[in-house]
Order: C-alpha cells, then sequence, then structure tokens
C-alpha cells in the first residue's frame, strides 16, 4: 500500500494541471462506481490527476493507481481495496481497468461489500462496461472523455475562456456569437493547426512529435485493444490495417462492402464486423440514414473519427472537402445523433439538414451551411469553425 501511496503522491506533485476539461463539470462525482471511457492518449490519465490535485490535495483518503503493475498478477483487486478501505480511504482511481483480468466482477464485489467506497476507473473505448454487463449493468455510470473540441484548443492556444454554446442558439444567434468571438481572437488563424495536430492534448507537450505519437496510438489501439477485446487474432492484423488506410484515403464515402471485402481478401461479412470494430474503437465513424444504426446493414458513408487521424493515416491524400465534413461530423456528433441527409450532407436531431460548404441555392431550399473560410455567417450560412463551440 506504501508503495503506490509513493507513486500516487509524486504523480501528484510532478504533474501539473494542462487545462481545464469540460467532462469535469458533467461528471456526478458522489456516483459510487464511474466510468470514463476514451481513445488512447485523449487525456484519461491526466484528467483523473487533475481531478484529484484539486479536489482531494493532500488528502489520504484518495489513491491513484495503474492496474498495468504486475503486483495485480497476484493480489486481486477486492482484497487490496478492502485494505485501502480499512486504512481509511474512501475515493479509488482505477487506471486501465481493462489490464486487470477479473475486473467485472471484482469491481462488483467492491460495490457490494465495500458501501462506502468509492471507485472511479478508466478504460478503452472498447470495453463492454455496463450495456449488456450483468455484473455492473445498473450501478454504473460511464463518460466519454473525447478528444478536444476546437473552442478547448483554441482556449489553450490563445489563453481563453471561450464557454460552450448549444446548437439551438448557435442556430438562432450565429452572427453574434461569431462576432463576440472573433472580436477577442481570429478563430481562423488556429484552425488549420486544430485540424492537423490539435485533437489529442499531447500537442502541448510534445508538439513535433504529434504525428509519430499519434501513429503509435492508433497502432496500439489496433495491435492491443481490438483484437484483445474481439478475440480476434493477430495474423488478421494486416487486414484491418488494410481496411483503415483504404477508409482513410478515400473518406467520405459510400462505401461497398464487396469490393472493400475484395481489396482487403476476406468475406463481405469480416468487413462489415472490422467497421463495427474500428467504429467502438473511434477510428472511424458509420453514417446511417436510419434511426436505429443496424450493424448487418451497410453505411450510407464511412468517416474518420477526427480530422487528425486523416493526417496520421493518409496525409498525402488528404483533401479540404474531407477535412471540412469530418470535422462538422466529430464536432457535432459528440452530443447530438447524426444521420445521413437526402437533401444534404447530414440530418442533426432528426431536425436540421446540413451541408458542408454549400451553395446559395443550398439555402434558398431551407438548408443549413456550414461554411469554411468565413468568421461571421449570415442567415443560415453559419462560420464551420462555430460548430467547434458544441462541447
Amino acid at each position: 500500500m506504501e508503495f503506490f501511496r509513493h507513486i500516487h503522491n509524486t504523480l501528484i506533485e510532478s504533474t501539473h494541471p494542462t487545462l481545464k476539461r469540460e467532462l469535469a463539470n458533467k461528471i456526478d462525482w458522489d456516483e459510487r462506481l464511474i466510468c470514463i471511457k476514451g481513445f488512447r492518449g485523449v487525456g484519461k490519465t491526466t484528467f483523473l490527476l487533475d481531478h484529484i490535485k484539486e479536489k482531494f490535495s493532500d488528502d489520504k483518503s484518495s489513491l491513484y493507481i495503474n492496474l498495468n503493475n504486475f503486483y495485480f498478477t497476484e493480489r486481486t483487486l477486492i482484497s487490496f481495496a478492502d485494505e485501502f478501505v480499512k486504512r481509511g480511504g474512501k475515493v479509488l482511481f482505477l487506471d486501465q481497468i481493462q489490464k486487470y483480468a477479473d475486473w467485472s466482477s471484482e469491481l462488483r464485489e467492491c460495490y457490494d461489500y465495500l458501501p462506502e467506497l468509492k471507485i472511479v476507473f478508466t478504460s478503452s473505448p472498447l470495453l463492454n462496461v455496463d450495456e449488456e454487463n450483468p455484473d455492473l449493468n445498473g450501478i454504473v455510470k460511464s463518460y466519454y472523455l473525447e478528444g478536444l473540441s476546437f473552442r478547448e484548443y483554441l482556449n489553450y492556444s490563445s489563453d481563453s475562456e471561450f464557454t460552450i454554446y448549444p446548437l439551438e442558439e448557435i442556430l438562432m444567434n450565429h452572427v453574434g456569437i461569431a462576432n463576440k468571438i472573433v472580436s477577442r481572437v481570429r478563430p481562423l488563424a488556429y484552425f488549420n493547426d486544430y485540424m492537423k495536430n490539435g485533437f489529442f492534448p499531447y500537442f502541448i507537450d510534445n508538439p513535433n512529435f504529434y504525428d509519430n505519437t499519434l501513429l503509435k496510438h492508433i497502432n496500439l489501439a489496433l495491435e492491443i485493444d481490438v483484437p484483445y477485446l474481439n478475440q480476434i487474432e493477430l495474423k488478421y492484423l494486416a487486414k484491418l490495417r488494410k481496411l483503415l488506410h483504404i477508409i482513410a484515403s478515400d473518406t467520405s464515402f459510400s462505401p461497398n462492402i464487396s469490393k472493400l471485402a475484395a481489396s482487403v481478401e476476406t468475406s463481405r461479412a469480416t468487413v462489415m464486423n472490422y467497421l463495427r470494430y474500428l467504429k467502438n474503437a473511434k477510428l472511424i465513424q458509420l453514417l446511417y440514414s436510419n434511426g436505429d444504426e443496424d450493424e448487418l446493414k451497410k453505411p450510407d458513408k464511412i468517416y474518420m473519427h477526427d480530422t487528425n487521424l486523416l493526417y496520421a493515416i493518409a496525409p498525402d491524400n488528404v483533401n479540404t472537402s474531407n477535412l471540412q465534413k469530418t470535422f462538422f461530423y466529430n464536432q457535432i456528433s459528440f452530443n447530438h445523433p447524426v444521420r445521413s441527409s437526402d437533401e444534404g450532407d447530414f440530418l442533426i436531431n432528426d431536425q436540421y439538414h446540413f451541408i458542408v460548404n454549400g451553395q446559395k441555392t443550398d439555402i434558398e431550399r431551407g438548408l443549413y451551411t456550414a461554411a469554411d473560410m468565413i468568421e461571421i455567417g449570415n442567415d443560415k450560412e453559419i462560420p464551420l469553425w462555430l460548430f467547434g463551440f458544441l462541447y
């Protein structure tokens, strides 16, 4: 226990708050069992440490543990948690829960037999934490730590404190909002850098190695997370990598599943499974026209999850239209349902039809347009960058 207390103290003393993540304000920290999911490198560990430093300081009632420690190959989590509580512990922060074999059942034991203990744990986005999980169904509250919004990136890069704007407010008052922001900073001066290397927070400490770091995390997700959590043999990894590169090179596109299967040299059913794995890993997004995503149905279009992935995986095939649509889909889908639209590019909240960088005739047809390279919009023409203020 003292060994982990020493690590905890060292981490708290050596880390400094980087930037305030909005998710911290949305979490009900009084819940007894909290899961924070997120892609590799998105900042889950820093998020935990920042919260501990802010709320607990030198208080010994909290303890941070990374479960990749070999200590937990012999010591059970429930016995460690029991000792922690007997020593006065109240909140246990467990990083990388997927590294512990019996994580689900033992978290349930902690919940049932240690009612005074709260546990906050992080996991891969692929991990089935609550849905269809009999151990934790109904007792765990899950949250997702997304990459930085353009607003968060702009706040850090320009030393600003811009707030979130709800979608309806942007639609109704985007001219006034944009004028207020532009009067303080020129958002387009930061926009291209964000699209290339601003989604993940490690641009702060290692800007020169951003691409290499992102590639490392993509490969780790493909080589470890996806195969382990989906029980895929490693010999099929090359097919998965090839499929992801095809998608990045052609994004956005209406997929021909049979053609993809031929290119990857596998079956149509396997390609559909691979697409689901990549989506759950937060590497791609699948756009459907119907209200419920049917895993057996071909998606209308496939996009990369964020614009930084486009630059990392297929830098020679990045084009402006792909970037614009990928950015819009990424930023707006975090809090709003997005479907394909027969009238434009996207249907938001089953109500608003959007086209990215549309023409005057599109606005005349009643479509909203997310327009690039404008600071201030007009009527239903809204600056694309402003949709980065939704979270």
